[in-house]
């Protein structure tokens, strides 16, 4: 006669794959890669708040890139807004300052290429979904990143 043992189920998993910014932000605290995502979406959020106080017209085309030692840096696509976001300047920092930046310079950059600004909108023909990034994945770019912030002079010459 057989026995028939009824198995614990298994342990709840969510109903789909983690996407990568979930599985990256699940990692190791000190992870670089952690880090820069996290730096990245807060720039993300800035950027949605700063965006009322850009001139009407400019902020379809302008995003924030960077905040580095009082500079609040915009990527424009094309000469043209780097003009107008430029005569801006003072309302734009003032506007900056009042959410709590501490900025004192204004930089517009002009991106180059033709996707430079912006991934493809939801729903276009160009928009395409990605996997989540495996185990494996994860491990490669956390060694790749390792890889690149050893001390060169601790490496071997020969």
């Amino acid at each position: 006669m057989s026995r028939s043992r009824s198995n614990p189920p298994p342990p709840s998993r969510p109903a789909g794959p983690k996407i990568a910014a979930d599985a990256l932000l699940d990692g190791d605290a000190n992870d670089p890669g952690k880090l820069f995502l996290r730096r990245a979406m807060w720039l993300e959020a800035l950027d949605l708040q700063l965006r009322p106080g850009l001139p009407p017209g400019v902020a379809a085309h302008a995003r924030l890139a960077n905040i580095n030692r009082g500079r609040l840096v915009y990527l424009v696509d094309a000469p043209v807004w780097h003009a107008k976001l430029r005569l801006a300047a003072t309302d734009v920092l003032e506007v900056a300052r009042s959410i709590g930046l501490e900025v004192t310079e204004l930089v517009v950059k002009i991106a180059t290429g033709p996707h430079a600004m912006r991934a493809p909108a939801v729903g276009t023909s160009n928009s395409h979904s990605v996997p989540p990034l495996s185990a494996a994945a994860r491990e490669a770019f956390a060694a790749a990143l390792a890889g690149r912030d050893e001390d060169p002079s601790k490496q071997d010459s020969s």
